[in-house]
């Protein structure tokens, strides 16, 4: 809500570094969505929406029944909503975050997994500077030097429990993420 400070917390991950690339994402997924039957309505169902579905890799995680294929999303309808890997292809990152606060019922969760840009400073940020424009071209639209954190925190959410990480997929320019949610 506008006018009310925003509540940052800090989210705990026990990641073990001897995990292969392709368990950490699942561990952390596990982790990020425990809390989804948290957020379940009075009607006792959790309203559930995911933008970019993709091929649904992360219907696993959620109650039996949660995810729905909606078109048209009224104001105020959904306890949760789920984005992860699309910020960074989105065309007004403000918008649909916006969007996102609209379709949420007071009190729903949006929760996020996203790849950021790295530090300013480091040589991470000055390699995705580099690959930039060509990997916005391969992987439609995608943009490495997205600093997601700052939209969220300029989101007017009530609450923001987001951790900085980083995932291993070597060679590539997009190991440093964000995860968490937001409450509306």
């Amino acid at each position: 809500q506008r006018g009310e400070k925003l509540n940052l917390k800090q989210m705990q991950f026990n990641c073990s570094v001897n995990q292969t690339p392709n368990e950490t994402p699942t561990k952390l997924k596990q982790e990020l969505f425990c809390n989804l039957p948290d957020f379940t309505g009075p009607s006792g169902e959790l309203r559930l929406l995911e933008i970019g579905t993709g091929c649904g890799a992360n219907f696993q995680f959620y109650p039996p029944a949660a995810g729905e294929d909606l078109h048209q999303v009224p104001s105020g309808s959904m306890d949760a909503v789920v984005c992860t890997l699309v910020l960074c292809s989105v065309h007004n990152v403000n918008g649909t975050l916006k969007e996102v606060l609209r379709v949420l019922r007071p009190g729903g969760a949006f929760y996020f997994l996203e790849h950021v840009a790295a530090d300013r400073s480091s040589w991470k940020y000055f390699w995705q500077q580099v690959c930039s424009l060509t990997w916005k071209l391969i992987f439609d639209g995608c943009c490495l030097t997205r600093e997601l954190q700052k939209n969220l925190e300029e989101a007017n959410f009530s609450e923001l429990h987001l951790q900085q990480i980083s995932l291993a997929y070597p060679w590539t320019p997009i190991q440093p993420h964000i995860i968490g949610y937001a409450i509306k």
